[in-house]
């Protein structure tokens, strides 16, 4: 391959890479530059019942991203069942997900709902959720499937 060509092809992907290095998502996990959740202590929800930011001192890398804890006691309950206090859908919004659609899930806009943490995009779509959430449940979890591999598919590298 000629110079000029090598040359044309590491300057078109170098865009590419760098979307990778600090993308939205790593697997189908919901984050920023790597970070699950905004940097929100997913265990805090369920032992204060509020959010509460996490620490770079204590963290767990789980499911392709780096999760943040506000304790060490709360990094140890979710290493013990990350499944448990993780977020559905990825943190991704449950609402959207019943919709066979992709949002972003706000922290701050959450439900706990028959054990599990359920983020949504707005306060809107988050009152919607809660009025009818066993059906909204129920759909999310049918898509879910397929959208996690096509969120795991447009972001591997």
């Amino acid at each position: 391959m000629a110079a000029g060509a090598i040359l044309l092809t590491v300057v078109a992907l170098v865009p590419a890479a760098v979307a990778v290095a600090g993308g939205s998502h790593e697997g189908a996990v919901n984050t920023t530059d790597g970070v699950a959740i905004r940097g929100y202590d997913t265990v805090a929800y369920f032992t204060t019942g509020e959010p509460a930011r996490g620490s770079e001192a204590y963290v767990v890398e789980w499911d392709g991203a780096e999760w943040r804890f506000a304790s060490a006691e709360h990094r140890d309950l979710f290493s013990a069942d990350p499944e448990r206090y993780a977020p559905r859908y990825g943190g991704h919004c449950a609402y959207a997900a019943a919709r066979n659609q992709i949002a972003d899930g706000d922290p701050l806009l959450w439900t706990i709902h028959d054990g599990r943490l359920y983020l949504n995009l707005n306060s809107s779509v988050e009152r919607r959720f809660r009025e009818s959430i066993e059906s909204e449940v129920a759909a999310a979890e049918a898509n879910w499937p397929a959208l996690r591999a096509r969120l795991s598919t447009t972001t591997s590298p």
